[in-house]
């Protein structure tokens, strides 16, 4: 069984077709239980096992616990567990919502780390593993959007540890970096797309493909798409200084300052 998070909309919902696609049985977890369902109808529509739906705000801190008991009395032992729930705020740090911020981290660390971790007994014993969704992001410093920045290089450096740590297991481990992707996650985040992202995107769909292959493959990193690839290569050259201050003014420009 594959559970997917953050499944209701965006890059969790065209993984869990493209899981459905290749013969996964799924556990969809995200809030909205009306998305959940119509996802769910539309997978079992074309012809696949209709996905378990757990609604759930991942935000809480007994969101794991619960979720874990909730597969247990129905008999259901995960595989792979992919981690796509997250959500960014744009916006100096401290001009922000600082609550807001702390539930950033609660969903896109903190949530993420016990999900990665509760299952490891049963991802060993399927010859599973773990799908975290980082983004290109996590290559680099974000002022004007520094906690979620943040919270992705952690995604990133904390998914490659666990490469390595879990190979013994027979566990994968992979970090789908994407770039721009037109989802709700920019409408949320209060940002206006630019044409510097525009070239960089890729649907959620084949953000989705990419993901799922290289995972299938037991990369440690995949970065969806070739020019987020080149993208990746060139951050590597440019001094953390320079770095600072380019993304600071995309970010205002994004913001409309």
């Amino acid at each position: 069984m594959t559970l997917i998070t953050g499944a209701s909309a965006g890059i969790g919902t065209e993984l869990a077709r493209v899981f459905a696609a290749h013969g996964h049985e799924l556990v969809l977890v995200a809030r909205r239980e009306d998305r959940l369902n119509a996802l769910a109808d539309a997978i079992a529509a074309s012809g696949r096992p209709r996905p378990a739906v757990l609604p759930l705000n991942l935000e809480r801190r007994d969101a794991v616990t619960a979720l874990a008991a909730e597969l247990s009395s129905r008999g259901l032992e995960p595989a792979i567990v992919v981690n796509n729930a997250g959500f960014g705020l744009t916006g100096a740090a401290a001009a922000l919502d600082r609550a807001e911020q702390l539930a950033m981290i609660d969903l896109n660390i903190r949530a993420l780390t016990e999900l990665s971790l509760a299952f490891l007994d049963s991802l060993a014993r399927h010859r599973g593993g773990i799908l975290n969704v980082a983004s290109v992001a996590a290559f680099l410093p974000g002022p004007g959007m520094a906690v979620y920045y943040a919270s992705k290089a952690y995604v990133l450096s904390f998914s490659e540890a666990l490469h390595r740590e879990l190979s013994s297991r027979g566990v994968k481990v992979t970090a789908l970096c994407p770039g721009p992707v037109p989802t709700e996650f920019q409408a949320r985040a209060k940002l206006r797309p630019d044409r510097s992202q525009q070239m960089l995107e890729l649907p959620a769909e084949r953000v989705a493909q990419i993901g799922y292959r290289g995972f299938m493959r037991g990369r440690r990193v995949v970065v969806a798409g070739t020019g987020n690839r080149l993208v990746v290569c060139l951050l590597r050259l440019i001094p953390n200084a320079l770095l600072l201050r380019l993304v600071d003014q995309h970010m205002r420009d994004a913001r409309g300052h």
